[in-house]
């Protein structure tokens, strides 16, 4: 098992204001790529940003960025085609927002993209067993999705064995993100040694 672990930070807490400086911040301080939650104000009941941030942040941040997606929406299919066009990298929609998801997942790859599944904190994380196969990416949330700063739900760490952390809070609201992109890269390798010592 790899014992590295990626950091992406999430920019659902970040200042519209000058979005570009926060995430050039965030990639300044360490973080792996830029996790962006969409959200439509029907799966959850929040509304934030959608492709059209995500093509201007393009022209600013470079091409080279990964751009992972939650889309956080009902019918997620519908989202596939803009998000494709305007450079996303990785798309993740919650299983529970869609009843054929190997079709959905076949859409996103034809439209070049990765794809990736979410659950919800009370979903279980053997709802994900019968895609195993379609599968690129589990995201397993530790806290219901639609709001930032919620508190860290700690018996979801049981659930599964990450290889990528997500935060929304933790690392955008601190005045010193690289001290806490370094304290939760050392949290994962230090439980990833003892997972290896265990087996």
């Amino acid at each position: 098992m790899a014992l590295g672990c990626k950091i992406g930070p999430s920019i659902l807490n970040s200042g519209l204001f000058d979005l570009e400086a926060e995430c050039l911040w965030m990639l300044d301080s360490g973080s792996d790529d830029l996790y962006l939650n969409v959200m439509e104000g029907h799966f959850v009941p929040n509304f934030n940003f959608g492709h059209s941030v995500v093509e201007s942040l393009q022209k600013h941040l470079g091409q080279d960025l990964f751009f992972d997606m939650h889309m956080m929406v009902s019918g997620p299919k519908q989202w596939v085609k803009s998000m494709a066009e305007v450079g996303v990298d990785q798309y993740i929609f919650h299983l529970e927002a869609t009843e054929n998801p190997g079709d959905l997942i076949k859409v996103i790859w034809a439209n070049g993209m990765r794809a990736g599944f979410a659950v919800k904190p009370e979903t279980t994380v053997q709802y994900l067993a019968p895609q195993a196969s379609l599968q690129e990416m589990a995201l397993v949330r530790t806290v219901e999705p639609g709001f930032g700063g919620q508190k860290f739900t700690e018996d979801m760490c049981a659930e599964a064995l990450a290889n990528m952390i997500v935060s929304i809070s933790a690392i955008m609201r601190s005045e010193d993100p690289i001290s806490v992109i370094n304290l939760l890269r050392n949290a994962f390798s230090e439980a990833a040694q003892r997972c290896s010592l265990d087996q």
